[in-house]
């Protein structure tokens, strides 16, 4: 368990660092898209020598949009999950059911902010573009891995967004602002999800016992996987994105290079980057020190 922190001390600070949609977005607010969206250390579009800089501006965009996008797909998937963990029971902390209630409330607000921007960026981008789905049967694949399973996915996602702003995003200066400030409102709620995340596995992983713990680790693994195969169908949807929007059709040479290279940057973006989390590390190995060794053992593979 996570030291220092209880139930009713992240539900204060949750609601110290609340923040409102209009504050961030909407008129007087535009997007700048004569800059990227992205780090370079997500984007990776400077691999891609084949683009011209112009191209590669538009790929990050891209990418940019399928980020959003992507967040928004994890939290409508999680919801449910963290809505059957809210009700608690008597002999379990006062404070539990009103934060785990204020952090369900929180999401709802997180997947609105994407949906608006989402929008702003169709407004504002050359083309439309695809992203994997439908959203519910991607929820509902992943969501069947059990409770555990999924406790422990949304505690890897929780975290990884925590590393995403406090080591790529913060202090990069070149970013489109009104991108990074959703990416700073976005962390600023998500630091306390990711402790509330930890609080909720360590309660069901005690539960549940040795080995139903490191059964559920094969079963977010299992999610992983199966997430990994709907970053390589999306690989193929940015390229169609990013041949409408430049107005050209790479030679096959260069889709093969794009399709490898941004597979697995988009694998690192939101596998790898979680794998290699340390919060999200600690709490497992917390629990299950043979389950963190499987972890350690694939995470290189998303990298």
């Amino acid at each position: 368990m996570l030291q220092g922190h209880n139930y009713q001390r992240l539900l204060e600070i949750s609601k110290r660092v609340n923040w409102r949609i209009e504050d961030i977005i909407g008129p007087g607010k535009p997007m700048d898209f004569t800059r990227p969206f992205l780090p370079e250390s997500f984007a990776r579009t400077g691999e891609l020598s084949f683009l011209t800089p112009a191209e590669r501006l538009k790929l990050n965009q891209i990418r940019g949009f399928g980020y959003l996008a992507m967040f928004e797909l994890v939290e409508r998937c999680i919801l449910p999950a963290i809505e059957e963990q809210t009700p608690s029971t008597p002999d379990q902390d006062p404070h539990r059911t009103e934060a785990l209630t204020n952090f369900v409330t929180e999401e709802m607000k997180h997947i609105e902010l994407f949906v608006r921007f989402r929008q702003a960026f169709r407004e504002g981008f050359d083309v439309d573009c695809g992203f994997i789905g439908p959203a519910e049967e991607i929820g509902a694949t992943i969501r069947s891995h059990g409770d555990l399973g999924m406790a422990l996915f949304i505690l890897a996602i929780e975290w990884a967004t925590q590393q995403h702003w406090l080591e790529t995003v913060e202090d990069d200066e070149g970013l489109d602002p009104q991108f990074k400030s959703l990416l700073k409102h976005h962390w600023l709620e998500e630091s306390q999800h990711a402790k509330l995340d930890a609080m909720v596995f360590h309660e069901l992983a005690m539960k549940a016992g040795p080995e139903q713990t490191l059964a559920a680790v094969d079963a977010f693994l299992a999610i992983g996987a199966f997430i990994d195969g709907g970053l390589s169908q999306q690989t193929q949807l940015d390229l169609a994105s990013l041949e409408a929007a430049i107005g050209r059709t790479l030679p096959d040479a260069h889709r093969e290079t794009f399709l490898a290279r941004q597979h697995q940057a988009q694998r690192w973006t939101y596998l790898g980057s979680a794998l290699r989390n340390q919060g999200f590390l600690k709490a497992l190995g917390e629990i299950s020190p043979e389950g963190r060794a499987k972890i350690d053992a694939v995470a290189p593979a998303f990298c």
